[in-house]
């Protein structure tokens, strides 16, 4: 096996808010700087998660496209020995003229995958959509982004419809460049819970799969989630479609935050009002694991064991970013590495792990809902209008280059490994996660919650 390799990512959502987008790229400055991918080669960096996104370059029409952004910076990523991770849509919603619920979705992004496929024939690796799971829960289960719903059904079609627009999105692809790769990501999750909210836990312990479980034609009648889809608006053909005609990912990238591991607790008065949640059967407090007491953490290194284990296709950690100071920013990155690492030592088939947030990003504290400048640092610090490296940037350069780390920061132990992290203690000792049998049947329950979610950048 070669050795794990460091990836690079730059935030470049660009989601729908109402009647306006949140462009992350502006916001950064990346969007004017193509000299930023010099610094990037400098790093050392070999693979790149990129954008080529369809609201950027066909906002309007697909016959009037402008590529003159991407004609600036792909060819200077290949000249610079980068190969780019293309992605089309990240936590977007599409041009104005279609969103993630309409039939227009799916075709749409395929024809754009095509144009990109056409006028870049040597790109290798795809991302047509971020997230899925993550966008239709964010976007049409809690309302918070385009199209601001709040029911299963509209979150069931919006699931699908990202998916199949993945599906037609590398099949079309595959017609210009038939060893295209999918690089599928999602975030990398796990529920812990009190024995009495357990029947929720694993309720969401088993639908942070089901992205790649019907990319890879295993939703049948017997999945847990069949008659959930089936009630909520998806038809018998539409999920055999998927038993027929797979699409499963060459390689499973998983997100991961401190904050994608959740403790639920019935006892809502233990928390913080902002973390009480509904899933139409009761009340109770959904909160990062971290932060409360008894709970012992999955780790990155079980999380990718799971997923290794389940599909027996090669991971990749896809997103490894903390909001907090640079020194913690650095006990995290190596923390994941070294968990990486480890789950590589105990068999699993890790490919990678990727450095997100490169310039940093905007807003994330209140999942892109707020504009008013709440700026984390990434790599480099882009308040000036310049890059500035931070001290994430010499750990990147000594990994990209398979150097030891020896600065005293990670003599200490970061934040979360601290009794400090505690901010609760739970109402009962936490119950043991439980996955969910095949035969089980869920039809009707859901997580309606608060605005502190998975995707929040928590610092210290």
């Amino acid at each position: 096996m070669n050795r794990l390799e460091l990836w690079g990512g730059v935030e470049c959502s660009h989601c729908r808010v109402g009647d306006t987008y949140s462009d992350q790229l502006s916001r950064s400055g990346h969007w004017d700087r193509v000299s930023d991918l010099d610094a990037l080669a400098d790093l050392g960096l070999k693979t790149l998660r990129y954008p080529v996104l369809w609201e950027h370059t066909c906002p309007d029409n697909p016959d009037a496209c402008d590529w003159s952004w991407a004609d600036a910076r792909l060819p200077r990523l290949r000249e610079l020995g980068i190969n780019p991770i293309i992605g089309l849509v990240h936590h977007g919603s599409g041009p104005r003229h279609t969103a993630l619920h309409e039939d227009s979705f799916a075709p749409g992004l395929a024809l754009h995958a095509a144009n990109v496929a056409r006028r870049y024939p040597w790109l290798t690796h795809f991302t047509p959509v971020n997230e899925p799971l993550t966008t239709a829960r964010f976007s049409a289960l809690y309302g918070h982004w385009y199209p601001h719903t709040t029911d299963d059904r509209t979150f069931v079609r919006a699931l699908l419809n990202q998916l199949d627009a993945t599906r037609q999105a590398m099949a079309a692809i595959r017609e210009i460049i038939p060893h295209a790769q999918l690089v599928q990501t999602e975030d990398l999750a796990q529920v812990h819970s009190t024995p009495a909210m357990r029947y929720q836990a694993n309720f969401e312990n088993h639908r942070r799969w089901l992205s790649f479980d019907i990319l890879c034609g295993r939703v049948n009648p017997s999945h847990f989630f069949w008659h959930y889809l089936r009630q909520h608006g998806a038809t018998e053909a539409e999920l055999q479609s998927w038993l027929d005609n797979p699409c499963p990912p060459d390689v499973l990238g998983l997100n991961h935050y401190l904050t994608s591991e959740r403790f639920l607790d019935e006892a809502v008065d233990n928390y913080w009002p902002c973390h009480v949640a509904d899933n139409g059967r009761q009340r109770y407090s959904d909160i990062e694991a971290v932060r409360v007491g008894r709970v012992s953490l999955a780790g990155v290194t079980s999380l990718l064991l799971q997923a290794w284990q389940r599909y027996n296709i090669p991971v990749s950690i896809t997103e490894a970013h903390l909001n907090c100071t640079r020194e913690e920013q650095v006990r995290w990155l190596h923390y994941v590495w070294e968990s990486a690492q480890e789950a590589r030592e105990q068999g699993a088939d890790v490919r990678a792990v990727t450095v997100w947030s490169l310039f940093g990003a905007f807003d994330w504290n209140s999942l892109l809902t707020r504009n008013v400048g709440h700026y984390e640092t990434g790599v480099f610090d882009v308040r000036s209008g310049q890059l500035r490296p931070t001290l994430l940037a010499k750990l990147v350069r000594s990994l990209a280059h398979g150097q030891p780390f020896g600065h005293p920061v990670l003599q200490s132990m970061g934040w979360w490994q601290r009794p400090g992290r505690v901010h609760f203690q739970s109402s009962t000792a936490p119950a043991k996660s439980i996955e969910p049998q095949p035969h089980s049947r869920v039809k009707t329950l859901k997580d309606v919650r608060p605005l502190t979610k998975e995707k929040l950048r928590y610092a210290a």
